[in-house]
């Protein structure tokens, strides 16, 4: 698998990322422990993951595996902090106390002494920005992580955190900037990939498959066992099932039968053809989808095929 760096930074990842979302809850250990082998047997590097991910039982899970296969050094082991559970509720919390307290949980449970890479997972509009970025540059400071990053950040508020950061006598840098980036949500084009692109940062894409529309699988209606069709999820499935976007999907099959290639190939060999993306992160349910999911890499479209879907993921906008 080809790597990049991220952004100007001497950190480098492999092109497709591994996400670990549903680990610990609808994906077990066996499936993950599968999963794990399949990516770094495809020359996978980088490894996402989160505090909140599998309802909170994702890190210890991912922590057993890497420790059993031995792959610690191998990986790219990048973590965030800033989501918490409270009262059976999800929040916001970019507090210091919160976000380090995280932080060495984490790495408690992933059974190492440092990430590659920490984020912040959200802006939190209730805690200074600069007390948030101060737990990052601590973090540095005291060896817990090598590099830091946003997630979810607008393209004015990655320019004020990296400005802040590179400002400060540490001079710690801003890395990368995780965001929600696919064929149906091209919006980190308007402002986040500017600001990453001035400032010399790596982009990091969540949901390369826009929330799995564009594998296909809701060409024909929503399928009873997806996504889509289970509650809690189908509201965040079904923002992208309209039919705008159901035009961009037809584009997608149609180059995809051109190239005898599935749906979903195309679909991420364009977002990997992005200025700035330093790695698009994919999760899957079953080791199979992950295969599928992997094979992409070996996909270079033509630019016609480019110019095309540029085209129709504009208007569909």
């Amino acid at each position: 698998m080809q790597r990049r760096r991220v952004g100007h930074s001497g950190l480098e990842v492999s092109r497709l990322g591994l996400g670990t979302m549903t680990w610990g809850s609808s994906v077990d250990s066996y499936e993950a422990d599968d999963q794990l082998t399949t990516f770094l047997d495809a020359g996978g590097t980088l490894v996402d993951t989160a505090p909140i991910y599998g309802d909170g039982a994702c890190e210890e899970l991912l922590g057993s595996l890497l420790a059993k296969a031995g792959v610690r050094d191998e990986i790219v082991l990048a973590g965030k902090a800033g989501f918490a559970r409270r009262g059976g509720e999800v929040v916001k919390d970019g507090s210091r106390r919160t976000l380090l307290d995280q932080l060495d949980t984490s790495l408690r449970q992933l059974q190492t002494d440092h990430l590659d890479l920490w984020q912040i997972h959200t802006p939190d509009l209730d805690v200074p920005l600069e007390e948030t970025l101060g737990a990052l540059e601590h973090a540095v400071r005291t060896g817990r992580t090598r590099y830091v990053g946003v997630s979810n950040f607008t393209g004015w508020q990655t320019g004020i955190a990296h400005t802040w950061l590179a400002g400060r006598p540490e001079g710690v840098p801003l890395v990368s900037n995780q965001v929600e980036y696919s064929l149906v949500n091209r919006d980190p084009e308007d402002e986040v990939v500017p600001a990453a692109t001035h400032l010399g940062m790596g982009l990091l894409a969540w949901s390369p498959l826009g929330r799995g529309v564009l594998t296909g699988k809701y060409r024909g209606g929503v399928p009873t066992d997806s996504r889509g069709a289970t509650p809690g999820w189908d509201e965040f499935v079904g923002a992208y099932l309209t039919p705008a976007k159901s035009g961009v999907v037809e584009a997608l099959a149609r180059a995809s039968e051109g190239l005898h290639v599935s749906i979903a190939h195309v679909a991420l060999s364009w977002l990997l053809a992005r200025p700035q993306l330093s790695s698009a992160i994919i999760g899957a349910r079953t080791t199979p989808q992950l295969q599928e999911n992997l094979a992409a890499e070996e996909l270079e479209l033509p630019p016609e095929i480019l110019l095309a879907l540029d085209d129709v993921s504009q208007a569909a906008r």
